[in-house]
Parts: C-alpha cells; structure tokens; sequence
C-alpha cells in the first residue's frame, strides 16, 4: 500500500488554523466530510473516541488521528501541516504542526493497520519531515507524501 492510495492533491491542506487539538480535528473532519460524503459530526466523534482511547500525537511534531467508520467505502488520507504547532498531548509532550489523518472502513481489518504503519513509516523519517515543514506549497507537499521510499533513497 502506498500514500498515493491513500490521499488526493485535495486532501493536502498546506496551511491549517487551528489553536487546540480539538478544533484541529473539527476542521480535519470537517475537510474530511468533503472528501468522503460522509457526515462531518460521524467523523469528529469517531476521531474523538479514538483520542479518549490514548493520543495519536506520536511525538517529533507528528500526530495520525484515525478511526473506522461504517459507511466508508475505501481507506482516505487526509494530510494537514498546521500554521503554527498545537499541543496535542503527545507521548513526548511536544506540540504538533504534522497531521495525518487516516479513515478505514469498518470492515478494512489488515489494511488499516498496513496504512497506519505506512504513514508512521513514512513521517519517521526526519528529511521528509523537514521538507514537510519547509514549504507550504500544496503540489510540493503531495509530491513529498507520495514520492516513493526508493526514489528518496537515490
């Protein structure tokens, strides 16, 4: 499974406002709902639930909230980098400007977890995260995200 499988030029969001944690996945679901069809307040809640189940703030300014949900007819990506860094109560207590957002159908089982392990993969990776912060170009952002792990090997 690649990040192109999973997110559009549409689901980058080169520049999002968001003061709190909360308001951070409002406007993620919000976006969300635009892309999927599915109601903004079924995909907030979802998101909610997940953080009450522990942060998926995962430390060096990175979060991947993520949820399943009923209606879903395939696994959608959504990428935000934040104007400015939030405290998302992460394991290491650093703020986060990187936001990964993950939707897996209800029925998706293996597939979420390769797609979360693909994305976690992926923003581990310190040179990526720095060209991920260091522009705010919407096609420069898709492009890193969905470059492939040999071409950044090169």
């Amino acid at each position: 499974m690649e990040i192109a499988d999973l997110i559009t030029p549409a689901a980058v969001i080169p520049n999002l406002r968001a003061t709190s944690k909360k308001q951070a996945l409002q406007e993620l679901a919000r976006r969300a709902a635009e892309l999927t069809g599915l109601h903004e307040r079924a995909i907030f809640d979802v998101l909610l639930e997940r953080e009450r189940l522990g942060t998926t703030g995962v430390g060096n300014g990175i979060a991947i909230p993520h949820g399943k949900l009923a209606n879903l007819g395939r696994l959608y990506g959504l990428f935000a980098r934040l104007e400015r860094s939030i405290n998302f109560e992460s394991i290491d207590e650093q703020p986060v400007d990187l936001i990964f957002l993950l939707l897996a159908p209800e029925s998706a089982g293996a597939d979420h977890l390769k797609a979360l392990a693909r994305v976690s993969r992926l923003l581990r990776d310190k040179s990526v995260c720095e060209k991920l912060r260091g522009t705010d170009n919407p096609d420069a952002l898709y492009a890193l995200l969905t470059e492939s792990p040999a071409s950044r090997a090169a």
